[in-house]
Formats: structure tokens, sequence, C-alpha cells
């Protein structure tokens, strides 16, 4: 029952691969909560927080199926190295704007934008390595494990990030980031070359086009992509949480808003070995983005920090549920020389959803309350998640092949 370490003990590549991940994740959660929160001291605006958002998803959806393409052309462990560079720089130019005596917005949506799209060279690049480096009977554990990193980074960082912001300032918060950049460059070096393979299409539209050809032949594929997109773009409410924070305690209550999530995560990937037992995984996915949306609706009507902070883990248990085998999904079903380009797909779906969720959810707090915002939003993800059934039977029937 409890969390499968095996791929980490018999592959060092992926070990490596995996802490140097880790540490960057951690240090990219300051960066997270950080910037979204210098945004509404500036500002005091939800709206510009969410706004965060929409100038986010335009660079990722036109970069990430270019990244997806160049990640099956070239070498992967270059393409992570060179992406992390860049954005390294991006950390570095953040901790710059806040040493200025005024700090400026537009450099904060400039610098959130341009990492946005080297993100997309980023993730397809990680994404399409992991399956390359374990066995395929490892990649449920590999899955689940890629949710434990994700929900120890997503704790630890932005909770430490509220209290690194509140007593030293934003330039360390961001400086921080940076640091962890350059220890996972270490790692990411010491792994091997993992070039394209000998009949890897070259990078571009036709490279492209022939991976989405693929995505939309298989329906599967199609039901991770549309119900994450549904539970997130309706139903995130991360642009909320500074103004909500406020009345709670301001930044070390926006650090444990955003790292609540990342609590139900950690818990339901602590305990996730009977994952490998279930073979319904379309079913599963649609199941746990329903609890997600009830657990956002009770999460409009938390009176107290606590109450929210419990909400929101609940909602992190069940995306953390639908993630691994979203996950486990698209690790099985495709082929190593589309992996990259179907990374990008996928990125696109689980990314730009919650960048637009969060748009949503400004712009809806702006002409009414947060509370309206929340609840209209998690009531409108259960009901679209409860469509996807008769909407995509094949995804609801789907079995895992064994």
């Amino acid at each position: 029952m409890f969390l499968n370490t095996t791929p980490l003990r018999k592959h060092r590549d992926y070990r490596l691969l995996y802490i140097g991940q880790l540490v960057s994740m951690f240090g990219s959660m300051f960066t997270y909560v950080a910037v979204p929160y210098q945004v509404f001291e500036i500002t005091h605006s939800s709206f510009m927080v969410g706004m965060l958002g929409a100038a986010q998803v335009v660079p990722l959806v036109l970069f990430a199926l270019w990244g997806g393409a160049y990640a099956d052309a070239m070498d992967r462990r270059r393409l992570l190295i060179i992406s992390e560079l860049l954005m390294t720089g991006g950390s570095l130019t953040l901790v710059i704007n806040s040493l200025l005596p005024v700090s400026n917005v537009w450099v904060i949506f400039t610098v959130s934008a341009a990492m946005s799209g080297i993100n997309g060279f980023h993730r397809p690049a990680l994404d399409a390595m992991t399956p390359r480096l374990v066995d395929r009977d490892d990649l449920t554990a590999v899955s689940a494990l890629t949710f434990f990193r994700f929900s120890i980074s997503a704790i630890g960082g932005p909770a430490l990030g509220g209290i690194c912001m509140a007593r030293l300032g934003f330039p360390m918060t961001y400086f921080i980031d940076v640091l962890s950049f350059a220890i996972s460059l270490v790692a990411v070096a010491a792994i091997r070359r993992m070039p394209p393979a000998d009949h890897a299409s070259r990078p571009g539209i036709h490279s492209i086009v022939e991976g989405l050809k693929y995505a939309r032949s298989r329906p599967e594929l199609i039901g991770t992509y549309a119900v994450d997109m549904v539970a997130m773009t309706f139903a995130m409410p991360m642009a909320l949480f500074p103004a909500m924070a406020v009345n709670w305690g301001g930044a070390p209550a926006a650090g444990w808003l955003y790292s609540a999530m990342s609590f139900g995560s950690l818990f339901t990937t602590l305990f996730s070995g009977w994952t490998t037992k279930v073979h319904r995984h379309g079913a599963a996915v649609i199941i746990a983005a329903a609890i997600w949306g009830l657990a956002i609706i009770a999460l409009g009507f938390a009176p107290t920090l606590g109450g929210a902070v419990f909400c929101l883990a609940l909602a992190g248990a069940a995306d953390s549920v639908s993630g691994v085998f979203r996950g486990t999904i698209w690790n099985e079903t495709i082929p190593s020389e589309l992996r990259g380009r179907l990374a990008g797909v996928e990125m696109i779906s689980y990314l730009s959803g919650p960048l637009l969720g969060n748009a949503r959810a400004g712009w809806v707090a702006t002409i009414s309350s947060n509370t309206m915002s929340v609840v209209t939003g998690g009531l409108t993800c259960f009901i679209a998640v409860l469509l996807c059934i008769p909407l995509l039977p094949s995804f609801w029937k789907y079995r895992a092949e064994r």
C-alpha cells in the first residue's frame, strides 16, 4: 500500500534526474508563491493576479508543441540543460527587479510569460526522458513518485516561501530558486546522453501534426486531456489566495494556502500502492476529477484558514489520484519516438487549464466575490466532469493493458 520506490533503487540515471528535479521544483515553488503575491502587493487586484495566468497561457500553447517536437528530434538531456539555463536567467531577472526601489509589474509579467514559453521545451524533454530511464513495469510507480516529488515541493516550497517573503523579502526568495536550478543542472549533466531515434522526425509543422494525429486516434488520450482541462479551467482558485490570505495573516497564510493542495497529494502518493491494482484507469480519472470539484465547492464556504486548508488538501488528494492514472495512461500507450510531441500536448492540457482557471477565478471575483467565484467554479466543474461519462464512453470504459 505504501509508495513504491523501486525505480529509484534500480536506475542510477532516473535517481539523478529525480533528485535534481526535486531540488529544482522545491526552489521554483518559492517563485510560484512570490510572483502572484508580489503582483497583489503592488496592484491590490485579484484581477491582475488572474491575468498572470492569461500572460502565461499564450506562450505555453505556442511553444509546448514545438518543444515536444524538439524533444523527439534532439538529445533530450541537452534540451533539458538549455531550458534550465534560460529559466535560471528568468529567476535572476526577478531578483534584480525586486531589488529596485519600485518593482515593475510589467517585468514580472514578461518574465512569467517567457518562463512559461521556456517550460514548453523543458517539460516535454523531462517527460520524454523518464520512460527511457526505467522498465515498463515501473511506470505506475514512476507516476506515483512524480506526484510525490511534486507534493513534497509544493508543500515545503510555498510554506517556506511565504515565511521567506515576510522575513527576508522578495530578492532572497527569488534567489533561492536560482540556487536550486544550479543544483539541478549538475544532476542532469551527470546523466548519460539521450540522442533521438535514428528515424526521428525533424522538428517542424509536419512533425507536430504527426503527433496531434496520433493523439486524436487514441480516445484514452483525448479523455485524459479533456477531463483535466475541464476540472482545472472551471475550478482552479489559486488566483484568489493572496486576497483570501489578507484576513488570515498575510504572506504566511498565503504560503499555507498555496501548500494545502499538496498536503492531500502527499498523503495520497505515500499510500499509492493500491493504484497498481486498479485497471479501470479512465473511470478513476473521472471519479477523482468529480471529487476535486466537490472539494472546491466546500472551499467557497470555509470560514477559517484551517477549514480552507482542509478543503484544498482534499482537492489535492483527488487531483493526485487523477494525475497518477493520467500519467500511467500516457506512459503505457505512447511510443518512445512520439513521447516528446505527446508530452507537449499533455503539457498544454495540464498547465493551460490552471492558467485559464486562475484568469477565470480572478475575473469572476472582481465582478462578484471570492466566494461566488470559487463555488460557481467548483459546481460547474462537477457537472461538466460527470458529463464526460456519456460524452467519452471509450475513456470511461478504458482498461490498462496487462
